[in-house]
């Protein structure tokens, strides 16, 4: 079982929170739309979560465009995806999940993204962010990068710093009592210049339950065929992520 951040990354393993420093075992994975996090992170959740830290999870829209069922309006197919992603959570140990309500689709980086997300980082106090690379268009020359995902991952990069460390940004915040904070760790997902891995082969099966609670948008072709985008050749199961060490 993990000892943490530094069992879950080796070999270049991050320092662990320090509570002297007022440092909190807490992970925010902020993503744009249901289903999101726990294709990209949701092993490394449940490691985390298992090991005594606090995992929450953001989806910045409200998941209202995606699917091609005729009988779901925007707003039933949007609380349904809300529904799924809550039993996601559950089975991950997850300990809440927060929605920002962004229509799908339409999200931009924008000053009230960014507002929000820095509202949730002073609020949370998160020691290590989980978040969508928002640099790469053509990821893997595989597939397009949603611009959802790159509107999250810019904005949230844009939160992170310079906007919830400083105090002067959102200043009513401030005056509302939550304080300026640091991140220490942001790790991307979806990334074309991932730089650490995490073993996920201990909770392989919660993530892919996990997977299962959104049954809005996978089918069960594409369940059965989940497991191999995560197991390498050696039988192991792996999260890949592009992860940026922040000490200032």
């Amino acid at each position: 079982m993990p000892a943490g951040l530094e069992d879950l990354f080796p070999p270049a393993r991050p320092r662990e929170p320090r509570a002297e420093a007022g440092e909190l075992r807490r992970a925010l994975v902020v993503a744009a739309h249901p289903d999101d996090a726990d294709f990209g992170a949701a092993g490394t959740a449940a490691l985390l979560a298992r090991d005594g830290w606090e995992v929450r999870y953001l989806v910045t829209t409200d998941g209202s465009k995606g699917s091609d069922d005729p009988s779901l309006t925007p707003a039933a197919l949007a609380a349904l995806r809300a529904d799924e992603q809550r039993e996601a959570a559950r089975l991950l140990g997850v300990s809440s999940v927060g929605f920002l309500g962004f229509v799908d689709g339409e999200l931009e980086r924008s000053r009230a993204l960014v507002e929000a997300i820095t509202r949730e980082l002073r609020t949370f106090r998160p020691f290590a962010v989980y978040t969508h690379d928002p640099e790469p268009l053509f990821v893997s020359d595989a597939f397009v990068n949603h611009s959802d995902h790159r509107a999250t991952g810019y904005a949230t990069v844009d939160s992170i710093y310079p906007t919830a460390r400083d105090r002067l940004n959102f200043p009513d915040q401030i005056a509302a009592g939550l304080e300026p904070h640091r991140v220490r760790a942001i790790y991307l997902f979806g990334s074309d210049r991932p730089n650490c891995e995490s073993d996920i082969s201990a909770v392989i099966e919660v993530k892919l339950a996990a997977m299962r609670a959104h049954a809005s948008q996978f089918s069960a072709e594409f369940l059965e065929q989940m497991p191999v985008f995560w197991r390498e050749p050696d039988g192991r199961h792996l999260e890949r992520f592009r992860r940026i060490l922040l000490e200032y």
